[in-house]
């Protein structure tokens, strides 16, 4: 009877055409996905797409990932403005850990230096010394403001004239160029009027000239307007050496 049954069955598929392969209603087909190539839903990564990625403190962490060799090694170049090599070193690795402390230090020399010589000033004239807090927050109010709203602005204006430069790129050379005002800062403790006037001068004709020539080759593609776009420039940085001058350099008694 066995036999039998093996039989028709074998006539039935040499006979007849092949049926097509009908899916067993019991069988279980598993699908293994690749969820390490695509963020899953609901993860940080898929909800921190487009611009929300602005406000993801994992959005900045490569721009702090830097050697202290490289920044010492830009920190030297800021001190070299007319080599105009800064931004084709930093094109492709911008950084803003540098510009961050930069800032951060100014912001503590300037309080500290202003307030001992202040301090001997009064001490030497016998009066009254009475510590003013304002120094701190008026410092971190300016070096913070600049480096973060003149290449905001920078950045608008490039990308007006179609000549549009990274946003990174521009906080990573404003804020090494502000490095030289360190040193000035320090040099401000001797008490004598023209030469506290000559230091803040040369430390923001180095200043501005660093930022103006490594910005000169990129804006010159914006056309016939470039010259004024890298002497506005040039002049807001000498305004802020100014501005340092008269309320940083400056110590009335």
């Amino acid at each position: 009877m066995m036999s039998g049954n093996y039989t028709s069955i074998d006539n039935q598929n040499v006979s007849g055409s092949v049926p097509a392969a009908v899916p067993d209603p019991g069988h279980l087909t598993v699908k293994f996905e690749d969820t390490f190539s695509k963020p899953v839903s609901g993860s940080d990564e898929s909800q921190q797409s487009g611009w929300l990625r602005v406000f993801s403190v994992s959005s900045y962490k490569s721009y702090f990932d830097v050697d202290t060799s490289d920044v010492l090694e830009r920190i030297k170049d800021s001190l070299l403005p007319f080599s105009g090599t800064f931004n084709e070193k930093t094109s492709n690795s911008p950084d803003l850990y540098g510009p961050f402390w930069i800032c951060t230090t100014l912001i503590f020399v300037a309080a500290a230096i202003g307030t001992f010589v202040t301090y001997v000033a009064h001490k030497i004239k016998s009066k009254d010394w009475e510590y003013d807090i304002n120094v701190v927050q008026w410092s971190a109010g300016l070096f913070y403001g600049y480096v973060t709203i003149v290449p905001l602005v920078l950045y608008v204006i490039l990308k007006y004239f179609s000549a549009p430069s990274g946003l990174v790129q521009l906080f990573c050379l404003y804020g090494y160029s502000l490095f030289v005002f360190i040193p000035a800062l320090c040099l401000s403790i001797v008490p004598i009027e023209i030469f506290r006037w000559v230091v803040a001068g040369v430390a923001g004709v180095m200043s501005a000239t660093f930022v103006a020539v490594n910005l000169r080759a990129h804006i010159v593609s914006a056309g016939e307007r470039w010259f004024l776009i890298v002497a506005g420039i040039f002049l807001l940085q000498l305004a802020l050496s100014v501005v340092l001058k008269l309320y940083l350099f400056t110590i009335t008694v």
